[in-house]
């Protein structure tokens, strides 16, 4: 069974820091791009960030540019998301997802991803 599973989300201040991971498990994502949207409550889920499956190409959504990085350790078929930074607006249930038919070509739409965690929940306190 392929699973997607996030951790490392909370509760935590404005201004502070968070480290999610995203561990995959039933099959390997080395060669696939990695990516992370999130949803508020009460909007659509939107994209975050996204890396390339050898992990040099990255692409970020506007409102995450210069705080939120994603990196990836294929070794352990893991993926990041580091997010400094944080602001009240970033509060959502965060997603990790991978694309099964992309290596380098990286997508903001979510109907490019195969396979998704359930999510981890992350509140920011102003």
């Amino acid at each position: 069974q392929v699973q997607l599973m996030e951790s490392g989300g909370g509760l935590v201040q404005a201004g502070t820091s968070l480290r999610l991971s995203c561990a995959a498990s039933g099959r390997t994502f080395n060669r696939n791009v990695m990516g992370w949207f999130r949803q508020a409550p009460g909007k659509e889920r939107e994209f975050v960030i996204a890396i390339s499956g050898g992990g040099s190409v990255t692409d970020y959504a506007d409102s995450v540019k210069g705080r939120f990085t994603i990196s990836r350790d294929n070794a352990k078929n893991t993926a990041y998301l580091q997010m400094n930074g944080l602001k009240p607006e970033d509060t959502a249930v965060y997603y990790c997802a991978a694309a099964t038919r992309r290596t380098w070509q990286l997508s903001q739409n979510s109907y490019d991803y195969d396979y998704w965690g359930q999510g981890t929940q992350v509140t920011v306190s102003s």
